[in-house]
């Protein structure tokens, strides 16, 4: 296969995957068989873009010929007659002429998606990760390694999350300004997922993903519009916090793609406009009594501030590091807390939390727990037992950037024999 053809079918699968799911949902309203069909139109490119010639509208080309293969499989099916006049009621399926498919329009379909999968007669779980699967095209053991459960259970939450969508005839819609807040919070936790896998990628070479990252951004500004006059605080906090997050993004990688952590980083590369933007929302956001959102916004405000890492003001974070644990609780916060502590308190304290963690075992299987009890052992001379941390989150970690910083801390307190 041609290397041009093969790098436009990688290129439009990362970067289109959940633009032309959404689509093709709204077209053939069912989400298994959306799925299907675009897996097969990517084959189909495959085949056919060595020998025809890239198209001129990549993404068009293959949202048409899933359309295609969805009405084919439609027609093969028992009783077509029966389905097919119900189709022609309900209208599913459009005739649409390619290339009509863009830029404009896509994006509402992916809105649409979010907000049918976190109806609220779903589970939260299964909302969060219905959308994960639809709309950034995770493997459901990615889904299940966020969500600290076994791949078969988060398989069987998406089934059913799908027949329940199904079987309810759920309509594939933005919903009404008043009928919005019972979804809200899924809606808003989805956008901040989406953003950290394009901020942190569960695999792969690349440790961010732009893509994902300014998408979870833009749904981010598009929700906050739908629910003012006033914006709703969580909302006004989430694009707050993704916008700090990501004005680090250029400091996060060396030149070679590795990881650079917080302390290390050179802040003159942080985007100061960004930042700027973010500051007076988190300000906002805290008018009212402040969420989690808000509460984390708020912690990654404290570091963007500080002009050099010794500067940050580590009380003040282990202050809203514990309003968090309060507002929500969950182990992933108090590991984070537990960081926070170290910086103020020293390391063992720090540590003392961290072990308390791993007796748990809620978090055995995060590799960033093991990282960060690591990190602590090596700031208090302890190599040994550093090492076996850093060797058990090697042993976890996916991405291949964070396995690289990983391995280097690893031979500061473990040299590789000669």
């Amino acid at each position: 296969m041609p290397l041009d053809a093969t790098r436009a079918v990688e290129t439009v699968y990362r970067s289109d995957w959940g633009r032309i799911v959404a689509a093709l949902i709204g077209l053939v309203g069912d989400f298994d068989l959306a799925e299907e069909t675009a897996q097969e139109a990517f084959a189909a490119a495959v085949d056919q873009w060595p020998v025809t010639g890239i198209p001129e509208f990549p993404r068009a080309w293959i949202i048409q010929t899933a359309r295609h293969k969805a009405i084919d499989r439609i027609r093969r099916r028992t009783r077509f007659e029966e389905k097919l006049e119900s189709y022609a009621i309900t209208g599913p399926v459009r005739n649409i002429e390619e290339p009509d498919f863009d830029a404009n329009k896509i994006p509402d379909d992916r809105l649409r998606l979010i907000f049918t999968s976190c109806h609220p007669a779903l589970a939260l779980e299964a909302q969060v990760a219905l959308t994960l699967r639809t709309l950034c095209g995770l493997e459901t053991d990615e889904i299940a390694r966020a969500f600290l459960v076994p791949a078969a259970t988060m398989a069987q939450r998406l089934v059913r999350a799908k027949r329940k969508i199904r079987d309810a005839r759920i309509p594939y819609i933005v919903p009404e300004t008043e009928d919005m807040a019972p979804r809200l919070d899924a809606v808003l936790t989805v956008i901040y997922l989406i953003f950290n896998e394009g901020y942190a990628a569960t695999r792969g070479g690349p440790l961010v993903r732009t893509d994902l990252c300014a998408e979870a951004i833009r749904l981010g500004r598009l929700v906050r519009s739908l629910v003012s006059p006033p914006p709703q605080a969580e909302a006004t906090a989430l694009l707050a916090l993704m916008l700090l997050h990501d004005a680090r993004r250029d400091a996060r990688l060396d030149e070679a793609g590795d990881l650079v952590v917080l302390e290390e980083q050179d802040r003159r590369r942080w985007d100061r406009r960004q930042i700027a933007e973010a500051l007076p929302l988190v300000e906002e956001a805290f008018r009212e009594v402040p969420g989690a959102f808000a509460l984390q916004a708020a912690i990654a405000a404290v570091h963007c501030q500080a002009a050099r890492a010794e500067e940050t003001d580590w009380p003040r974070i282990l202050g809203l590091y514990n309003l968090l644990e309060h507002a929500q609780p969950s182990p992933i916060v108090t590991l984070n807390r537990a960081v926070a502590v170290a910086m103020v308190e020293g390391p063992r304290p720090g540590l003392a939390i961290i072990n308390a963690l791993a007796t748990a075992g809620d978090l055995d299987s995060y590799h960033l727990l093991h990282a960060a009890r690591a990190d602590l052992l090596r700031r208090l001379g302890s190599t040994v037992d550093a090492a076996e941390s850093y060797k058990r989150a090697l042993a976890l970690v996916t991405n291949d950037s964070e396995r690289r910083f990983l391995e280097g801390r690893l031979n500061e307190v473990q040299p590789p024999t000669a």
